[in-house]
């Protein structure tokens, strides 16, 4: 076997990472004109430039190992001409994104009563909070991936998501410590959000198959750690961290996913689709 080839990320891995930071960035720009603060509309829209920044050097990989394999699956709506990253983020499919769950979930808890509106500033802090606690710990540890691309990209993210996590932690320990409307839209936050978190730590196939090639990181190995950053923040927010219950847990990053990433897709894709091939 070629030891070039043995030390590349799996094609679907790095579409995992992509697909994830492309989703929550989607998710985070639907506050831009709408966030509590000028500054936090800012704050928000740069976080999202941050992912989707991400999310395209990602697919830009992946569209060029794609590119060069005559034997890669094309999907059924990807467009004639050359496969970019584009390609990759408005041509796909629900069943072939690769994200969390959690990621695409709207930003307001279920049965939300009439009036309160479509958008839980607590939502969206106690998801990015659990996210970038995640990805502090994944982006560090694939800087020493056996792939140099990835561990490029590794290095670059890292950056910006420790910016994103200190964000997030400064947020939510002052909804949590806040007033007592500000606390308990964080505690229900919370309560809705955590169990979603299950899926980071049943490995999937291209996990499994890129842990093993030292390519990717083994999710395992970091539950402790996570476990002890939400802690940490969770005790200064004052806030109760819910009681684990087995029970289903998501399957987003193997293309099982909520009926939310549907309608979220549709919007984000629908100018490529209008136009593809279209150029601006």
């Amino acid at each position: 076997m070629d030891a070039r080839v043995s030390t590349r990320a799996p094609i679907d891995y790095l579409l995992h990472l992509a697909d994830n930071a492309l989703v929550l960035g989607q998710r985070n720009a639907e506050w831009c004109g709408h966030a509590p603060i000028l500054e936090e509309d800012m704050a928000m829209a740069n976080n999202s430039l941050d992912l989707i920044g991400q999310a395209r050097l990602l697919y830009q990989y992946a569209a060029e190992r794609l590119a060069g394999d005559v034997r890669a699956p094309r999907g059924a709506h990807w467009p004639a001409g050359p496969l970019t990253e584009d390609t990759l983020a408005y041509f796909r499919d629900v069943p072939e994104f690769r994200n969390y769950t959690l990621l695409e979930l709207p930003h307001s808890p279920p049965l939300v009563p009439t009036g309160v509106g479509d958008r839980d500033w607590g939502v969206t802090i106690v998801r990015n909070f659990l996210y970038s606690a995640l990805m502090v710990l994944v982006w560090e540890r694939l800087q020493r991936s056996a792939d140099p691309q990835l561990a490029a990209i590794a290095a670059k993210s890292l950056k910006e998501v420790r910016y994103h996590l200190r964000h997030a932690r400064d947020w939510l320990v002052r909804l949590g410590d806040g007033t007592d409307a500000s606390q308990r839209r964080a505690q229900a936050a919370l309560d809705w959000l955590l169990p979603f978190t299950d899926e980071f730590w049943t490995a999937s196939t291209h996990e499994t198959e890129a842990r093993d090639n030292a390519s990717g990181v083994d999710m395992a190995a970091l539950r402790a750690d996570w476990q002890a950053l939400v802690n940490d923040a969770l005790a200064e927010a004052t806030l109760t961290r819910p009681a684990a219950q087995p029970g289903y847990v998501s399957q987003g990053k193997q293309g099982l996913h909520s009926e939310h990433l549907g309608y979220l897709l549709a919007e984000m894709q629908s100018l490529a689709r209008a136009h593809p091939g279209a150029t601006w």
